[in-house]
């Protein structure tokens, strides 16, 4: 038999394979995830997320300085907020002296190289467990938009280099830009949850903050998972409002997403690859039904092949040490 064409050839050892391979993933890739938690010398492992942990300061320090040495370069901060700290308004994210502010003025200290980004949002701080202000059981836009350029500008002063606003609000990043420039801080960048979906994933983060709706759900302000376009409009909505990276959440049921995504925007675009996610690798891994390591590397560089630019992944640091070798 002969053949003219012979694909083959291409795959025939690891070293070609690595030659030709269109798609490379490294940890400056990698977005790592951390939960912060009051106290000193804490580390709760969350339940629902196996090997994951919520932090005390003086730990999360010790695991950024573990990351960047592994060649992580950005890590993306939430803070369990003590329920009497919790309100209608709000107001404690935006507290100088809170967890949020404090973790990002410790963490620039001990590491001053890591990329600091931090959430945005009101669910955290709510006594309603939602991302924005109630008002007659329904989430107000616009005040919640005036509540989260107050937290953006709180992170700016204690030294965030990006906020991260995850709260799905119509036009919080233009207004938020609009606080940042007006305070003089124009190196500060904002990451856009841009597509962010209604997701059944997202059970265990809530897990890991204690931030589940206290009532209904969060479909009037996050996606629709049947819509596609929708996703396309919001995230150009963001880059015209001012926003310098995009993102797509959840990541797996939501490639086709990236994709579009990448193709209509000339920005760098980010996916989150979520608690529930990173459960079902583990869930599955610890029943022998999969290879664990086998299985990350091929999720995360699924995300990049899709057109993402960034991974935010609770597998970051593990995904370094595969990738290091």
């Amino acid at each position: 038999m002969i053949l003219q064409r012979r694909n083959r050839i291409l795959r025939v050892s690891p070293a070609i394979r690595s030659m030709v391979a269109e798609t490379i993933l490294t940890p400056a890739d990698f977005i790592a995830p951390l939960f912060i938690d009051e106290g000193e010398g804490i580390s709760t492992e969350i339940p629902s997320m196996p090997d994951y942990y919520r932090r005390s300061i003086d730990l999360t320090i010790k695991e950024v300085k573990e990351l960047w040495e592994l060649g992580i370069r950005s890590v993306l901060l939430f803070v369990k907020s003590k329920d009497e700290l919790k309100d209608n308004t709000g107001k404690e994210a935006w507290n100088s002296d809170g967890l949020m502010q404090r973790s990002i003025k410790a963490i620039k200290e001990a590491v001053p190289g890591i990329y600091v980004m931090t959430d945005v949002a009101l669910d955290p701080y709510s006594s309603y467990g939602h991302d924005g202000i109630v008002k007659d059981g329904q989430i107000v836009n616009d005040e919640t938009v005036e509540a989260l350029v107050k937290m953006s500008i709180s992170h700016a002063v204690a030294g965030a280099d990006m906020v991260a606003p995850s709260d799905m609000m119509d036009g919080r990043i233009g207004a938020i830009r609009e606080g940042l420039e007006q305070n003089n801080f124009i190196n500060t960048g904002i990451m856009a949850y841009s597509a962010k979906y209604a997701s059944c994933f997202y059970g265990p983060f809530r897990d890991a903050l204690d931030s589940a709706p206290g009532f209904g759900d969060k479909k009037t302000y996050q996606m629709d998972f049947a819509n596609r376009i929708e996703a396309v409009k919001e995230t150009l909505m963001d880059v015209e409002e001012g926003a310098d990276i995009v993102m797509v959440k959840p990541g797996l049921p939501y490639l086709d997403i990236v994709r579009e995504v990448k193709n209509a925007v000339d920005v760098p675009v980010s996916v989150y690859n979520i608690s529930g996610e990173y459960a079902m690798i583990k869930a599955a891994a610890q029943r022998g039904w999969i290879d664990e390591n086998k299985a990350i590397i091929e999720t995360l560089t699924s995300f990049k092949r899709a057109g993402a630019d960034l991974i935010a992944t609770y597998f970051a640091k593990d995904a370094a040490k595969l990738i290091n070798g």
